[in-house]
């Protein structure tokens, strides 16, 4: 099977409209890390995403009659401009359906190259079912993104360049992976060249299809997947795809949005260049496996595989950048509620750097006060800083990993509500379009008053929402099969040490 696709590389046609794009040495990246850390700029492509090679490569080889009938495919972003982008260099027609929660900046893409965007779904299945159904109704030729060998094979190319261009010593090659069309190309074409090299696929920890189906030794359907790195956001691996990766990849690693969001970072620190969430998985698998196995003076090469993320979306990066790269701690400290406090926090705190500051006077003989303190997992772990605080006798929780903190808790520090009484917090994620919010709290209303609510948008695919309903004990067993109709995931944050802390 590999030979066979290696030669589908070898003769893909994706120089018609592809480039060749450079492996770019990380110079401060190597450094830190003890390994010669190398990029491969897929971010420079036309399209600004790999994409375009196995889009341009499957519809190269479609018949005259094909071409004439016109193509249809389903996409969040990447592999459609790739396909608007292939089907005007050929003269044909493409339609591209995608989901309403896709990126505005994806969307433009598309029409800016000729492509006929249809919205339709709020995710990528229900985008899918409507392109299959032109299919049936228009007679278009339906243009896989990831499960079609010579979409495949396009995609390939990206190892045939890594190779040509460093053919030295190489350990590991990391590869974002969403329904695994690049993944599979690339390990095809290396492990039948250079076996001894390692393919690591790199997946976020909430879209894990590849690590899932590999545990489980046969394709598997994740119940729900993360929208942060909405380019890789597939809750099913391909088929073809998975025959090759199932064989031929080494191991999968998952990273969090956090490790994500200091990988955008590292990679801006080196290139000047901003990535897409999705595009900086290889870079996060990268430090999570120098982390995780220690190893170092190899050559590691990571996929950079996109930069089509919208600008506003920007702010949330960086605001979790810094606990991606453990450089900052989010903790809650009690401190006595009388004059002098803050001073001696301040002290006990010391030369470290103070980057949040969130406090409101209560009535107790305590306060509550939210801080973000910067931290360096070496010099200066955030265990360390706990300790010394508690030491000092001060009450610390490290909420650093806490989701519900770090999305909602960080913007609402404001005080306790005592009339808010049989309180139960919730925390959602909803796809997010105009009138979603409407939509949501349309749904949410009604039985049971809302004593709570916070939503932030932040240019994600994903809208974020922290509510509390007044629910008495005698009815919280209704609520499971109430939130069920309305069809988004959420987690019961009730006792949350966050929630009770500040809003408890």
């Amino acid at each position: 099977m590999l030979e066979q696709y290696v030669k589908k590389i070898l003769t893909s046609r994706v120089y018609d409209v592809a480039v060749e794009t450079p492996l770019h040495n990380a110079g401060q990246l190597s450094k830190r890390l003890g390994n010669q850390v190398l990029l491969k700029r897929e971010d420079l492509q036309p399209v600004f995403s790999f994409k375009i090679r196995g889009a341009y490569n499957k519809l190269a080889q479609l018949s005259a009659e094909e071409l004439a009938r016109g193509v249809v495919t389903a996409s969040a972003g990447n592999h459609a401009q790739g396909v608007a982008l292939a089907a005007r260099e050929l003269g044909i027609k493409a339609t591209i359906v995608m989901p309403k929660t896709t990126p505005e900046i994806k969307v433009e893409g598309v029409r800016s190259r000729g492509g006929k965007v249809v919205l339709h779904g709020d995710s990528f299945p229900e985008a899918l079912a409507y392109s299959l159904k032109l299919v049936e109704e228009k007679g278009f030729v339906y243009i896989h993104p990831y499960d079609d060998p010579h979409t495949i094979a396009g995609q390939g190319t990206v190892a045939m360049e890594i190779l040509r261009q460093h053919p030295g010593r190489l350990d590991a090659i990391f590869v974002p992976v969403g329904g695994g069309g690049l993944i599979a190309g690339i390990a095809a074409y290396v492990k039948y060249l250079r076996p001894e090299i390692k393919v690591i696929g790199v997946e976020p920890d909430d879209s894990n299809c590849l690590q899932a189906a590999m545990a489980a030794g046969e394709r598997v359907v994740l119940p729900q997947v993360g929208l942060f790195a909405d380019g890789v956001a597939v809750a099913q691996i391909g088929q073809h795809t998975f025959d090759i990766c199932k064989d031929h990849v080494d191991e999968v690693i998952t990273v969090s949005t956090d490790e994500i969001c200091a990988a955008i970072k590292d990679i801006y620190d080196d290139t000047r260049s901003i990535t897409e969430p999705a595009g900086a998985l290889g870079v996060a698998g990268i430090k999570k496996y120098v982390e995780l196995t220690g190893v170092s003076g190899q050559t590691l090469v990571a996929i950079d595989s996109g930069a089509n993320v919208n600008f506003d979306r920007l702010r949330h990066v960086a605001e979790r950048a810094e606990l991606g790269e453990k450089r900052e701690a989010i903790i809650a400290v009690t401190i006595p509620e009388r004059p002098g406090s803050f001073k001696a926090f301040c002290e006990a705190i010391g030369k470290r750097q103070i980057t949040e500051f969130n406090y409101r006077y209560h009535a107790d003989k305590e306060a509550h006060i939210f801080v973000g303190v910067q931290t360096h997992p070496e010099t200066d772990p955030r265990a360390a800083l706990v300790q010394h605080l508690t030491e000092q006798g001060f009450p610390v929780t490290d909420l650093t990993d806490n989701e519900l903190a770090k999305l909602h808790i960080r913007h609402m520090v404001g005080g306790h509500s005592a009339a808010a009484s049989d309180e139960l917090v919730l925390r959602f994620e909803f796809p997010e379009r105009p009138g979603a919010l409407f939509n949501f709290l349309n749904k949410l209303g009604g039985r049971w008053n809302i004593s709570m609510f916070h939503y932030r948008n932040h240019g994600a695919a994903d809208g974020r929402v922290v509510a509390g309903l007044q629910v008495p004990e005698d009815e919280r067993h209704l609520v499971p099969e109430a939130l069920a109709k309305i069809g988004y995931p959420y987690w019961d944050e009730t006792d949350n040490p966050a929630y009770k802390l500040f809003l408890g």
